[in-house]
């Protein structure tokens, strides 16, 4: 009787053909696919997403079309809005010039477009601008993010006068949260005043002139009027809150965020409330985080993530990122992403996709690494407008290999037996054979542990066998 050798036996087995392949998006969530916690409500009353969606749609209607026109006229000058362009725009969308400008502009900041050097390309929101409602609600909130951009300040405020009331909104936008109704804008310039105060102080700023020598002299009266002085000599007169209250104020109800009474009061709009009570949750969700995530080193911080799913482990990059230069930050991510972990790898490139445009740059120039270079290859796919789950038609077949053994790494040593199993379904290769073969020539230093726990985890002992004698082979170096 002739005996087959155990790769034509398993060839010739059709029970242990792989399943239909799917998309190395799917094998790569599979490693970011944790236990649930239930999610935070909203506050009462607050609308359903489709209707807070249907008021983000409202509010950046002008910038929509305005970027669907330049995704159409695909004009090299529309990069930079030349005069030409706006005139051009006007015209086609009914607009005036400066109307085209501000919705230019608020395209940009909410992710609709995008510019490549000097290229507008249509952002991912844009595309999926009709169809998926929370698309639409972040690039909503990365407006609201901005709005001290859409509404500049007036041009005689010094910058640090500027910058300080900036950190001060969210205090009054937490007011108004927490009202559940108009405040009047006295009660915001007092809280206004306090915090500005706070700020300064923290950053051991005071008043000038006349300070006390000692612990047991007089403390300097804080000053009962609205005028706070300039902490820098050289900026200027002292700058009257008042001023900067309205100016930030005007800027929060032009990004339909809230909603002015002759001047008199503020009243958050439901999208304002919303994304107020988002911001506070996140803030929450950080601070309760076992390892402090948002104090923590990369690599901490995203072990901190581990345990979250996406939508949470996103908010909680976000949190981290806001604390730190852009610069520092990527250079941090890319330094874990090059260590041994690789389910470390994969979140830190799921950070940098929450960095975005500013991470391009660094995260290119990391594409000679082998290591690396398959999820840069789908990073850059992704943030040119692939589709996540058609991104990974730009790897090789050799660089899906190597991406499929180091997604299979981060599950053997994070993950369950079955997860592990499942993630054989993901690979590209046909049959088992064919994927022994191509893991055997790939060279991943993780080779031999990924097929030993495969093998100890697949309950076919023919399976299992074959799979044992390929992590063997490469143990040895043998073919």
């Amino acid at each position: 009787m002739t005996s087959r050798k155990p790769d034509e036996q398993l060839a010739r087995n059709s029970r242990l053909r792989l399943v239909r392949p799917r998309s190395l998006a799917t094998a790569r969530r599979a490693v970011t696919t944790r236990g649930t916690r239930p999610a935070p409500r909203p506050p009462e009353g607050t609308p359903v997403p489709s209707e807070l969606a249907r008021q983000a749609r409202t509010v950046l209607a002008d910038a929509v079309r305005i970027a669907r026109w330049a995704a159409v006229e695909r004009d090299p000058s529309t990069a930079q809005l030349s005069g030409r362009t706006q005139e051009r725009a006007a015209v086609a969308l009914e607009l005036t010039p400066l109307q085209v400008r501000a919705g230019w502009d608020r395209a940009r900041l909410a992710g609709l477009v995008e510019l490549h050097g000097d290229t507008a390309r249509p952002g991912w929101r844009l595309r999926a601008w009709d169809r998926d409602d929370m698309a639409v609600l972040r690039g909503w909130v990365a407006l609201f993010d901005a709005w001290s951009l859409v509404h500049p300040a007036p041009d005689d405020v010094a910058p640090t006068a500027v910058a300080e009331v900036v950190e001060a909104v969210p205090q009054v936008l937490s007011l108004l949260q927490l009202s559940a109704g108009p405040v009047l804008v006295p009660v915001l310039l007092d809280l206004l005043q306090q915090r500005v105060a706070e700020l300064r102080e923290e950053r051991c700023e005071v008043a000038y002139g006349p300070q006390p020598e000692d612990a047991d002299s007089e403390p300097v009266p804080e000053p009962d009027s609205e005028l706070l002085p300039e902490p820098d000599p050289d900026a200027g007169a002292p700058v009257p809150v008042s001023l900067l209250l309205d100016w930030a104020l005007e800027g929060l109800s032009a990004v339909g965020a809230l909603t002015l009474d002759k001047g008199r009061s503020a009243t958050l709009t439901p999208l304002g409330n919303w994304a107020v009570w988002v911001k506070l949750e996140q803030i929450c969700v950080a601070a309760q985080s076992p390892a402090g995530n948002i104090e923590q080193p990369a690599e901490d911080m995203l072990r901190g993530c581990a345990r979250l799913t996406p939508g949470p482990a996103r908010a909680e990059y976000r949190a981290w990122l806001a604390a730190r230069t852009v610069s520092s930050a990527v250079a941090e991510l890319l330094g874990v992403a090059r260590g041994e972990d690789a389910l470390l790898r994969g979140l830190a490139f799921e950070a940098l996709r929450v960095v975005g445009a500013p991470a391009e740059a660094e995260v290119r120039a990391a594409a000679d690494e082998p290591s690396l270079r398959p999820y840069v290859l789908l990073w850059l796919a992704e943030h040119e407008g692939a589709d996540p789950e058609d991104a990974a038609d730009v790897l090789t077949r050799e660089e899906a290999t190597w991406l499929w053994v180091d997604t299979a790494a981060a599950v053997a040593d994070h993950g369950e037996p079955q997860l592990l199993l499942r993630h054989l379904d993901s690979a590209v290769q046909g049959t088992v054979p064919a994927l022994l073969d191509e893991v055997r020539a790939g060279g991943h230093p993780r080779t031999v542990q990924v097929l030993v726990a495969l093998a100890a985890a697949h309950p076919d002992p023919a399976l299992a066998k074959a799979v044992r004698r390929a992590a063997f082979q490469v143990h040895t170096g043998g073919a």
